[in-house]
């Protein structure tokens, strides 16, 4: 198989949580996710998505965060990915396959795309922490109780008063590299606003402050419901528009909402 060095790609995103994603399923791609995702000189986007062909599953999705670093879940890109494979194969039902495992996807009659992001898992080591701890209750200095949940990939969830009072560029920055997470970790500052909907701010492992981030609205779903302040269904409001939670009673979590294609293009290199 030969390695072309331009391709082809399409920007997405899922409330605002933005993407370029490259299909290399017919021929293998020479890129540099970091150099892609820079908003001044390349593409632009929270992660560079990379399409391959899979035994397992429609597609295989390989998730790079913005600073190039891979990671093995993405929710939001989930959702884009299988819209686009929703329209390309004409099916309302399909699987991707990521590192984090097979997610299986849902396209409705109105065209929104559902994403079982799979079960989710609470124990120290499989966030994974440095030291044994109860993930439901992280102490940080000046900070409330931490949640600590992997939905495919590593979050650390706070209940706060008020998300918009967070130093959330200063906060979580400081506790992405914090030695308790060995994988580092994806923070979340969630408010409830109402008995079924919470106000989240998140920054990302790897990209710093976004928009969205579909893994960490499930994030925060789950841990919304284990400390008894909602339902198994919440919406989650983020900065880029809103999302869609259910926890099932099997573990596993849904995401939901709605996808948009921003533009495409052809990447020459550089």
């Amino acid at each position: 198989m030969f390695i072309i060095m331009s391709f082809s790609f399409t920007k997405m995103h899922g409330a605002g949580n933005d993407f370029a994603i490259i299909d290399a399923r017919a021929h293998d791609i020479a890129l540099d996710a970091a150099t892609l995702a820079n908003r001044h000189t390349g593409i632009g986007a929270d992660q560079v998505i990379v399409l391959k062909k899979s035994a397992n599953a429609d597609a295989f999705m390989q998730i790079f965060n913005a600073d190039g670093s891979e990671v093995a879940a993405c929710g939001n890109a989930s959702r884009c990915v299988g819209q686009l494979l929703a329209a390309e194969l004409n099916a309302d039902e399909l699987v991707i396959e990521t590192k984090a495992g097979l997610l299986e996807c849902r396209r409705d009659a109105g065209g929104l795309i559902t994403v079982d992001m799979g079960l989710v898992r609470f124990d120290w080591r499989e966030i994974p922490l440095a030291s044994p701890q109860d993930t439901a209750a992280l102490s940080f200095p000046g900070l409330p109780q931490g949640m600590a949940i992997n939905v495919g990939n590593p979050h650390c969830v706070f209940f706060v008063p008020d998300v918009a009072a967070i130093d959330l560029a200063g906060i979580g920055a400081a506790l992405e590299h914090h030695p308790l997470f060995l994988e580092r970790c994806n923070i979340e500052f969630a408010e409830i606003t109402a008995p079924d909907t919470v106000r989240v701010r998140v920054w990302e492992r790897g990209s710093g402050i976004t928009l969205a981030c579909g893994t960490g609205a499930c994030a925060v779903g789950v841990a919304a419901f284990r400390r008894g302040l909602t339902g198994r269904r919440v919406s989650i409001d983020m900065d880029g528009g809103r999302l869609a939670v259910e926890y099932l009673k099997d573990g596993h979590v849904l995401l939901s909402g709605q996808t948009a294609i921003s533009f495409t293009g052809v990447w020459h290199g550089h």
